[in-house]
């Protein structure tokens, strides 16, 4: 009988048939066409008038840069090139690109603005890319203070001392912290206060005395252009995120006190526009300082920037953290971690996780934010376009061209900040995709 099942078997395949190709409605960009531009009749006809208007925009946009003007020595000449054509007169930006960028700050100087600028990626690089040397954290620590020597000159050993005092309180931190956490920070605080009030002009001045390394010192009301909005958008949010992150687990302690100062703080930030804030940094606050002092007016308005953003990125994080379910503070209790172990390894990863979107479109709204100082006479780049370029004689007329340079170069800036934060988003991902 099995003789007979065997024969009754006319074919037997011992190899798997190859898939088929998938229908060519379902790959490829026939595909993401239906998929993005025509899911349905609705978006078909967005889609367009969509095309028809990017097409005129086109049209009109075209000649604007076809018949553009690169070199001329000053509008009329840029006006005699054209003749009856359309086109821009690209020529201001050739001619007065440098001061866009570096204001008034002194030409031979340049080099050192260039340093801090390559300098600034490669210290941020270990801290955005976790796959990169841990070495080169050392630089991270070292450039705020390598940089602020750069741009701003004078001698070398007062960055260094005041490098020092992080230094010296992070040991006492370090010793006092193994008694009780809160009483090490506390230490270290007060002993780096210390250096700095008593012992950093002194040692730093015996070291210039001995060791003299000197740059060419810079005013702040040279430094300009580009350059002010980059020290002024880099230094926020550099600062901004851990204060805000101090007033966010503030806001939510069970001491009053502390919750009750961290509330009053953020609600009144908020509350205040930023606008507002630079007129006191800029006016107000001399009121209050002792006779002839001199705080610098871009530190001032460091400090100002730095408080708006930190209160705005307190509630994002304060989302965050309202976010995460009981059930992560019940196993951080369960692992037996103190109130500092469990905000560190389980409660703030997650929150600042949930808060990436958020703090990202504060991160970007500042960095825009930063030309709001051409108010109070500080020359960035809206304060160089609307001062000594406009004000010229030689190019007095234009504006779209200069405009577009200023909306290019902070396009650049906030569109790598989005996409790195799409890319962060994408890596710190648990969910099976």
């Amino acid at each position: 009988m099995s003789d007979t099942h065997s024969h009754s078997a006319a074919f037997v395949r011992h190899d798997q048939i190859p898939p088929s190709p998938p229908p060519a409605g379902e790959t490829g960009p026939v595909k993401w066409i239906r998929e993005n531009l025509a899911s349905s009749v609705s978006n078909a006809i967005m889609t367009v008038i969509g095309l028809v208007a990017i097409f005129y925009l086109a049209i009109w946009a075209l000649p604007w840069f076809t018949n553009s003007v690169w070199n001329a020595a000053d509008i009329r000449e840029c006006r005699e090139i054209m003749g009856d054509a359309r086109g821009a007169c690209f020529a201001v930006i050739e001619e007065r690109w440098l001061q866009l960028l570096f204001g008034f700050y002194p030409p031979e100087s340049y080099w050192r603005l260039i340093i801090s600028f390559f300098g600034l990626f490669l210290a941020l690089a270990p801290i955005l890319f976790s796959n990169l040397p841990r070495v080169l954290m050392v630089w991270t620590g070292l450039f705020p203070f390598v940089s602020v020597w750069l741009i701003w000159g004078g001698s070398f050993w007062g960055p260094a001392m005041v490098l020092a005092g992080f230094v010296v309180g992070y040991f006492i931190f370090r010793f006092a912290s193994t008694i009780n956490f809160v009483a090490g920070l506390a230490a270290g605080i007060v002993g780096a206060i210390i250096w700095w009030s008593f012992l950093l002009g002194p040692i730093a001045g015996v070291l210039s005395s001995i060791i003299p390394i000197e740059l060419a010192k810079v005013e702040s009301r040279e430094i300009g252009g580009f350059t002010i909005n980059f020290i002024l958008g880099i230094s926020s949010i550099s600062l901004s995120l851990p204060l805000g992150i101090l007033l966010a687990l503030g806001r939510q302690s069970n001491l009053f006190f502390i919750k009750g100062v961290c509330v009053v703080f953020i609600e009144f930030i908020r509350g205040v526009p930023l606008i507002t804030l630079l007129f006191v940094a800029n006016v107000i606050l001399a009121f209050f300082l002792p006779p002839g002092s001199n705080f610098d007016l871009m530190l001032r308005v460091i400090i100002m920037i730095t408080l708006f953003a930190s209160a705005y990125i307190a509630e994002v994080i304060r989302g965050g953290l309202a976010a995460l379910p009981t059930g992560q503070y019940e196993a951080a209790d369960a692992l037996g971690l103190d109130y500092w172990q469990a905000i560190r390894f389980i409660i703030l990863p997650q929150a600042l996780k949930i808060s990436i979107p958020g703090i990202v479109n504060i991160f970007i709204g500042l960095f825009k934010d930063t030309t709001l100082v051409s108010v109070i006479s500080m020359f960035d780049l809206v304060g160089m376009i609307r001062g000594p370029i406009l004000s010229s004689t030689d190019w007095s007329g234009i504006y779209w061209e200069l405009w577009f340079f200023a909306s290019a170069l902070f396009f650049v800036f906030c569109y790598g900040i989005s996409k790195y934060s799409m890319y962060l988003e994408d890596k710190l991902r648990t969910d099976h995709r």
